[in-house]
């Protein structure tokens, strides 16, 4: 998990902080929307992720735009979580990418394609 932080808030300029809460964010959403047994394997290929999703989970949204993200649903709703945490509209391309990319590394191409492809709008984020 460290790698992937420290790649991310390379790309983004997000503290170490944020960037754990947002892959925690990310990770979360996938693992309640995306193909289950997909999720799982990303999820296993990436020591400390369940961590990550359980403290984001616990931490609350953050401000309003963290409240208007947790009431609705999709990709919208996960952009407003991310933007209750400090993560810009600028900064969700890069983050998304980059976590993306580090997912194909270690659960491998088909498992992300799936997962990318089974879940509307995601792929404006990566």
């Amino acid at each position: 998990m460290d790698e992937l932080i420290e790649r991310i808030t390379q790309k983004t300029g997000l503290d170490q902080a944020t960037t754990r809460k947002a892959i925690g964010l990310i990770l979360g959403y996938l693992q309640k929307e995306g193909p289950q047994n997909e999720v799982n394997q990303l999820i296993a290929a990436l020591p400390g992720a369940q961590d990550a999703i359980d403290e984001a989970n616990s931490g609350g949204g953050g401000g309003m735009m963290g409240m208007i993200g947790s009431l609705g649903g999709g990709v919208m709703a996960l952009g407003g979580q991310l933007m209750g945490i400090g993560v810009s509209m600028g900064q969700m391309q890069p983050l998304g990418k980059e976590l993306f990319a580090y997912g194909r590394e270690k659960a491998g191409e088909d498992t992300m394609g799936t997962i990318m492809g089974s879940i509307p709008g995601l792929s404006q984020f990566v």
